[in-house]
């Protein structure tokens, strides 16, 4: 056996891999790619970041063995490969026509623009914050707890309710301030 191989008796049929990476990709799909889009500013970028989290989860599926539970583990995934992707590029110029998909649900255009205006603020305001900071605020928007948000990160659970309220602050702070406030 090779370093690193996972011996056969641990091996898992491709079909269960494949069912059971479905299942996580249905259940946790679109909240990986709103994570993706709170780590870049491009569509672009942010399907780049997905397919690299997409494959490192597929990757490290195998080896998952429930010590924790599946959406620690796919954020987990999920938060070291944005990490390693931001570390890796340059400052990126924001684009104006920048889009972030959002479920629309009204048929009231006027109160949509202002969601989808307010959300764009929100976003780019999670992405000035510092990436520990960032971090927090994105996990806990997707429904992680401090407990999950700890163990993806690595931190202690007072730890992320401390960076929660200093970006709280920071949050107000700024979309005061690009709302005229």
């Amino acid at each position: 056996m090779l370093v690193g191989e996972t011996p056969r008796s641990e091996r898992r049929p491709r079909a269960d891999l494949e069912a059971s990476f479905n299942a996580l990709y249905r259940a946790h799909g679109p909240a990986l790619g709103r994570l993706a889009a709170s780590y870049v500013r491009t569509p672009g970028e942010r399907e780049d970041l997905l397919q690299d989290i997409l494959f490192a989860i597929w990757r490290a599926l195998p080896r998952f063995r429930g010590e924790c539970s599946e959406r620690t583990f796919v954020f987990r995934i999920a938060h070291n490969r944005a990490i390693t992707h931001v570390s890796k590029r340059l400052p990126v110029t924001v684009e104006v026509d920048d889009e972030m998909d959002l479920a629309d649900a009204g048929a009231n255009p006027e109160r949509d623009l202002s969601r989808d205006e307010h959300g764009r603020f929100l976003l780019e305001a999670i992405r000035r914050l510092p990436v520990g900071y960032a971090q927090v605020v994105t996990l806990t928007l997707e429904g992680l707890s401090y407990a999950e948000t700890a163990d993806v990160l690595g931190i202690s659970e007072t730890n992320v309710g401390a960076r929660l309220t200093r970006a709280r602050q920071m949050l107000r702070k700024r979309l005061g301030t690009a709302h005229g406030d």
